[in-house]
């Protein structure tokens, strides 16, 4: 019997928001964000995510013009679906926008966006930024019916919500997160037949990354708050390197 071939390279994405959560506690600009984009991809990241929150409690607007001046790799922008950001991206050009939901009060992104409740308004959102040459991602949960509008509306790349996932790892439930990956793994096979690029991220780390890299549909994945975390104790060039090696091996 022949071995199996490996699958294809699958990116890695580095969200740089909380190494400017750590420059805002306190001020001034230090950590930057955009050294620690540039280490992130000396260390192997393919791209490198940023999301500009309404109320700028972490990247910054100047971190965006910085990002897209001297990155060497493709900007993933991460916004709200509102007027304000739409007017951002098309000042900046990203090499994608990534759509999510957004609450004030949240601490984090709560899960996906509501696609299928807001085809229409969110079709003729994106339309000036896809004629601009953006590539439109949307941040859903692994639900037929939000990837089926996704593609309704024209959307690029689905970004598959993994928290849940990842919570159900951390709670050692082993049947919510069979039942989650089943989801996952099913989403992931549905939005490739419809022509939608798959990528997937959130709260992914060390201990859960193996089983949703392996995904061979999924071609990118997006982390970022574990990244920082663990820079804490091994340095930010070692963990995004040992995440890199993880992903690596999986897709073998």
């Amino acid at each position: 019997m022949n071995a199996a071939l490996p699958l294809p390279y699958q990116r890695l994405g580095v969200n740089i928001d909380h190494v400017a959560t750590i420059r805002n506690a306190r001020g001034g600009d230090h950590p930057d964000p955009i050294r620690a984009a540039n280490l992130a991809i000396d260390a192997g990241a393919d791209g490198i995510t940023a999301h500009l929150r309404e109320d700028r409690r972490h990247i910054l607007d100047d971190d965006i013009t910085r990002l897209k001046t001297e990155l060497i790799r493709p900007l993933n922008f991460e916004m709200a679906p509102t007027p304000e950001m739409r007017a951002i991206a098309l000042r900046h050009l990203p090499h994608a926008c990534c759509l999510v939901p957004e609450r004030r009060e949240e601490r984090t992104t709560e899960g996906g966006l509501d696609v299928a409740s807001a085809k229409q308004d969110l079709k003729t959102y994106i339309a000036t930024l896809k004629q601009s040459g953006i590539r439109i991602s949307l941040f859903i949960e692994a639900d037929p019916c939000q990837i089926n509008a996704a593609h309704d509306i024209g959307a690029d790349i689905v970004e598959l919500h993994t928290g849940s996932y990842c919570e159900y790892a951390l709670a050692s439930d082993a049947a919510k997160l069979s039942s989650e990956f089943k989801r996952l793994l099913s989403g992931a096979e549905l939005a490739d037949a419809a022509g939608l690029e798959v990528h997937a991220g959130h709260g992914l780390t060390y201990d859960t990354v193996t089983p949703i890299a392996a995904i061979p549909q999924i071609i990118e994945l997006n982390i970022g708050h574990f990244l920082v975390g663990e820079a804490v104790f091994s340095g930010f060039f070692a963990a995004i390197q040992k995440m890199r090696a993880l992903m690596d091996e999986a897709r073998r």
